[in-house]
């Protein structure tokens, strides 16, 4: 792109965007005096704004989405000849993009066997409970009915997927929430000790049995699942400590929970394998996943379940309520499954996953290179090409830095071109930390130029 445009083009854009256009996640006051940001074009891990700057995208969207880059030219060919030829039927009957991507979805996720369409990450999370509280009434008298959520993760913005949201801040204001929705402590253990009565040693598991705490105080037979992020997202990102994963898989064994691992960041490569939780020898019954998915190219959700799930909502044919009784109106579009067969294949052909590996471990050095020389860095976390750096007014009391100076890293770094996130509305105090999840594709040269942004914002916001 040489960064030239029709100036008198453009301008109709920004105004018809600042007279009409509700963004996310931004107050709006400025943009009266302002003009709002128009992201006009992406190539590979870079994107230009309608002044014909150019950015290096280190957020992938700004929502840890285009895993595999913009302009994918593949992608968006599979895609206009699969609509020509068939864009939407309701998934009450099958496509052949939804078949062959369910096949090949499954076949990277053992043990699972089915996938239900949708077209986003709270709608999947929100068909998950559904089932839960089906199969509450189904197979345990309407008791089973409670969801488990943990503190500081997110699972979506309907209010339903909102009753199990771990982010007050973003949660305030939007209620009264679902009943049954049950909050268990979080496993973060840079802020142990902000949680009465974690120890020093053995924090993972000691996590974990707070998750048991709370199944005995609501009463097991109340209870049907557990819902979690494998690497907390929004909340901080956040990987839970060794001995979690196992006691909380041995805890829902125990107690007849069903277990739903929340993919929607993390899913499709993000964590340097397909999914995350299999990082950490989990079973899941339900998995959930939309953005790296088809790589924001089509708008695609999945849950995906066990056939022993399955099974429970077909065991009796003549029982006219004996079924999943649901429809995702989008979930029959075709281009999302047929997005989703390239973006896997384009994965595995450049060996993203590899990739992501490597050069999650080259950020994560450079990160940890940062921490050594900025005193304002208390930690750094994450996995693959998903980490964050929380950033701290003092490292011994771990006292939040305030968010504006986190913004202002961020605003810094954008001035040089390089877009970085920081969470947002999520915890109270607590938005402090920076995030980075640049495409797959990354090379050491982008992962540099990234880190380097930082170190000059951190210098000049803390100087």
């Amino acid at each position: 792109m040489d960064g030239t445009f029709n100036e008198n083009d453009i301008s109709r854009v920004v105004e018809a965007d600042r007279a009409h256009v509700w963004h996310h996640l931004i107050q709006h006051k400025p943009f009266e005096t302002n003009d709002p940001r128009i992201i006009v074009e992406g190539k590979g891990m870079r994107v230009w704004d309608q002044k014909g700057k150019e950015h290096l995208d280190a957020v992938s969207g700004g929502v840890w989405t285009v895993n595999v880059g913009y302009g994918r030219e593949s992608i968006c060919k599979a895609v206009y000849e699969q609509m020509m030829k068939l864009c939407y039927f309701a998934q009450s009957a099958g496509s052949v993009p939804g078949s062959i991507f369910a096949e090949r979805l499954i076949s990277k996720m053992p043990g699972m066997s089915r996938v239900y369409y949708m077209n986003s990450g709270s709608e999947a999370n929100e068909k998950a409970f559904k089932m839960v509280r089906q199969i509450a009434h189904k197979k345990y008298g309407g008791k089973k009915t409670k969801i488990l959520y943990r503190d500081r993760d997110y699972h979506g913005s309907t209010l339903a997927t909102m009753s199990a949201g771990g982010q007050n801040e973003r949660n305030a204001q939007y209620g009264p929430f679902a009943p049954d929705f049950v909050r268990v402590p979080h496993c973060m253990e840079y802020r142990k000790h902000e949680l009465d009565g974690a120890p020093e040693e053995n924090f993972g598991e000691w996590a974990a049995d707070q998750i048991e705490e709370v199944i005995l105080r609501e009463g097991p037979d109340t209870v049907g699942a557990l819902c979690l992020e494998p690497v907390t997202a929004g909340g901080g990102v956040i990987e839970a400590p060794e001995g979690y994963w196992p006691r909380v898989q041995e805890i829902c064994k125990k107690y007849d929970i069903l277990l739903h691992i929340d993919e929607v960041v993390c899913g499709v490569g993000r964590t340097g394998t397909w999914f995350g939780y299999q990082h950490y020898g989990i079973e899941p019954d339900f998995v959930t996943m939309a953005k790296g998915v088809a790589s924001g190219y089509a708008a695609i959700a999945c849950l995906v379940t066990t056939e022993e799930i399955f099974d429970m909502f077909k065991d009796n044919a003549d029982d006219p309520m004996n079924y999943f009784r649901d429809i995702s109106t989008f979930g029959g579009c075709t281009a999302g499954p047929t997005a989703a067969i390239e973006n896997l294949k384009i994965i595995e052909d450049e060996n993203l996953l590899q990739n992501c590996t490597v050069m999650g471990e080259r950020l994560m050095s450079n990160l940890q290179g940062l921490m050594e020389k900025h005193a304002v860095i208390g930690d750094v976390r994450g996995k693959g090409l998903f980490q964050g750096a929380e950033l701290v007014a003092d490292r011994s009391t771990r006292e939040p830095v305030d968010e504006k100076l986190a913004q202002a890293v961020v605003a810094d770094c954008m001035a040089q071109g390089v877009i970085i996130g920081v969470t947002n509305r999520s915890i109270p105090g607590r938005n402090n930390t920076l995030c980075f999840s640049p495409a797959l594709i990354a090379t050491a040269d982008d992962i540099d130029q990234i880190t380097d942004a930082v170190d000059g914002a951190l210098g000049r916001v803390f100087s």
